[in-house]
């Protein structure tokens, strides 16, 4: 057993790091000396042994978010989002964090870290960590009792240390760190909130809080105000705020009171991380999702659609099966041409011509339709990268199926002519239907397909699209940087 509270403490890391087969452990701990207002790192084990001493803020870091929601957590890379970490060698792959406590109250947490991807922890790492905990409380109950004394002479020149440790991470930290009084004047302004919102130091500091809201978000401000007032605890949330520049984004927002010298609140502190990128991707993911759901469905209309068309150009049950045939063999030839490049085993991406991607995705509308200008496509001598195909494709696919249901396509004499051009750095794409049904004006409301056209072509291609629904026919605009498409 170890003689010395640096012993037991150093023991319990070189625990964690063998039983967890981790590159790296340690114990972070709560310390009276400084109010509680940090993490310490008494001990650490493995290929971090030379960070001993250091540690992380309470209440901007993992460790915290531990204690705050009394649970495990599992992370990667936290120097993305706390960037002290990035100052630490080696990176962290992986780690896996549990709150441990002292006759039950939270004193800290224990950690295990890889800092590469051999291995990933698992179940039966969280339980050993665990039952690990259980010792821990023992053993920091007899570090506490012995370093008690030591309190006094370490308190001045830690807090020091602290207080300019913190200021650093404040003002070098990504994220939007901003204090108000109680009023909602705005006090302080770090470069993460310049660059979020765009006004300098010197501009907003005096300013009320609202300067960064919308008229519907004042409201949320005042409950705020009010509930620091009463003492209360704020969680974590996510809103919008208005840039200088007039533009919208979303953040998330973390609020923690600010207590003058006996203990009263005089104000608050606010993180406000931008998550807008975050916010787009989630909206893509719902789409696709909504895709998948649409491509399940969609294959009867289509075939249904195409059974049609057949059906005005053939005499016979035989040439009605064979056309049909021909079609679905054109169908399969299309979807087998855009299947997603992790089936791709090739050493080098793939391209495509962009014109023989548009043959094969109309192929199926083409064929046998008696016919022979039923699809028009010109311009289109354009290679394109493997990681653009399936977009494209999708693309394509939507107006095809939408031509096929309700616009030219269904009619006998209908005709889609397909227009490229390079114009400086973007390619314009023109899709043109004629001799299908009349347009009475524009839809009352936008489908699914049209949604997800939409959302590749301006937020994966960082492009443009218009549509016109003319009398006569659909036409579709797009805009198309070069530059994500080879």
């Amino acid at each position: 057993m170890a003689t010395s509270p640096d012993d037991i403490l150093q023991k319990l890391a070189e625990t964690a790091l063998s039983l967890c087969r981790a590159h790296s452990s340690s114990l972070s701990l709560l310390e009276d000396e400084d109010n509680r207002e940090n993490f310490h790192w008494r001990a650490i084990a493995g290929e971090w042994a030379s960070h001993l001493g250091g540690g992380t803020p309470r209440e901007f870091g993992p460790c915290g978010t531990v204690l705050d929601r009394n649970v495990p957590l599992l992370f990667s890379h936290p120097e993305r989002d706390f960037p002290y970490f990035g100052k630490v060698a080696p990176l962290i792959e992986e780690a896996l964090l549990i709150p441990f406590y002292l006759e039950g109250e939270a004193v800290g947490t224990i950690w295990v870290v890889l800092h590469d991807d051999s291995r990933r922890f698992d179940a039966e790492d969280l339980r050993v960590l665990s039952n690990l905990g259980t010792f821990a409380e023992a053993a920091y109950q007899a570090v506490l009792t012995l370093k008690s004394k030591r309190k006094a002479d370490r308190e001045a020149e830690q807090t020091g240390a602290d207080m300019q440790r913190f200021a650093f991470i404040v003002e070098s930290s990504n994220d939007a760190i901003v204090s108000k009084s109680l009023d909602g004047t705005i006090t302080s302004w770090n470069k993460g909130a310049e660059h979020a919102f765009g006004y300098t130091a010197e501009e907003i500091i005096g300013k009320h809080i609202t300067t960064l809201m919308t008229p519907d978000r004042y409201e949320e401000e005042q409950s705020i105000l009010q509930r620091l007032r009463r003492g209360e605890r704020l969680e974590p949330f996510e809103t919008i705020r208005r840039r200088k520049d007039g533009s919208l984004i979303h953040v998330s927002v973390t609020i923690s009171p600010i207590k003058n010298v006996e203990g009263r609140i005089i104000g608050a502190s606010k993180i406000e991380r931008d998550i807008t990128k975050g916010k787009q991707a989630q909206e893509t993911q719902a789409l696709l999702i909504g895709e998948m759901r649409h491509r399940v469905n969609n294959p009867f209309a289509v075939t249904n659609a195409l059974v049609g068309m057949i059906a005005r150009s053939v005499k016979t049950p035989q040439e009605m099966a064979a056309a049909i045939q021909a079609r679905l063999a054109a169908l399969n030839r299309a979807h087998e041409l855009t299947r997603p490049s992790l089936i791709n085993t090739k050493a080098e991406p793939s391209q495509i011509m962009l014109s023989t991607l548009i043959r094969a995705i109309l192929a199926p509308y083409s064929e046998n339709s008696g016919n022979p200008e039923h699809i028009n496509i010109t311009g289109c001598d354009l290679l394109i990268s493997e990681r653009a195909i399936t977009s494209v494709a999708l693309i394509l696919h939507e107006l095809a199926t939408n031509a096929t249901k309700y616009g030219a396509l269904s009619a006998a004499t209908g005709v889609v002519h397909v227009d490229c051009a390079l114009v400086k750095d973007e390619l314009l794409v023109t899709w043109k239907e004629q001799g299908g049904p009349s347009i009475n004006g524009d839809p009352d409301r936008e489908g699914f397909g049209g949604k997800l056209a939409r959302q590749i072509v301006v937020h994966q291609f960082g492009g443009k699209i218009f549509n016109e629904w003319n009398p006569a026919g659909l036409f579709v605009h797009l805009t198309l940087p070069l530059k994500h498409l080879q």
